[in-house]
């Protein structure tokens, strides 16, 4: 059943590949359209970026395996690493506002993946761990993600990788959240 997931979502980036990209390295352009007409010169980057974003986040939420969320899964990843973690801390690793986070740890921990405390410093503010389901979730999650990320990168070198994150990456330094509140 995973293999036939893990096809899937291959055969679908293969499809948005071929559905009018190249995908040359010595071209010098990452991607680029093969309609050569003046018109067709842009990449569409965002209607790509909103499309890629979509399909995955729905596929991954499709997987049998899976018993999160992809946010839920940010959030136990982030829990991996700092348990206990403040609320605020949690939703600025995740990009995310107030009403946003509070709303994914609401969710997460009827689930009972997460459990939310009070801060002993500060008792408006509240902490977030995870609980012993969570860490099982999280080691699952982890080995999906693994999985996924295999998949999205198969067909590229390292390098080009590289530069796709680097891309991205940017995008968030361009377009900082701060602006959009």
């Amino acid at each position: 059943m995973r293999r036939n997931s893990a096809r899937r979502l291959s055969r679908a980036v293969g499809q948005l590949a071929s559905a009018g990209f190249d995908n040359r390295p010595a071209s010098g352009y990452m991607f680029r359209m093969r309609n050569k007409s003046p018109e067709a010169r842009h990449h569409r980057l965002i209607y790509l970026l909103n499309v890629a974003q979509r399909r995955l986040q729905r596929w991954m939420a499709a997987q049998p395996s899976s018993e999160v969320t992809p946010a839920q899964a940010g959030l136990l990843f982030i829990l991996g690493k700092q348990d206990g973690i403040l609320m605020g801390e949690a939703g600025a690793a995740l990009d995310m506002g107030p009403a946003g986070i509070s709303g994914l740890v609401d969710r997460s921990a009827a689930a009972r993946l997460v459990e939310r405390r009070t801060d002993r410093e500060d008792g408006r503010a509240f902490r977030v761990w995870l609980t012993p389901k969570g860490r099982t979730v999280l080691t699952q999650a982890k080995t999906d993600a693994a999985r996924i990320n295999a998949a999205l990168t198969d067909g590229f070198t390292a390098a080009e990788i590289g530069i796709v994150a680097r891309w991205l990456t940017s995008v968030q330094d361009k377009f900082p959240r701060d602006q959009e509140e």
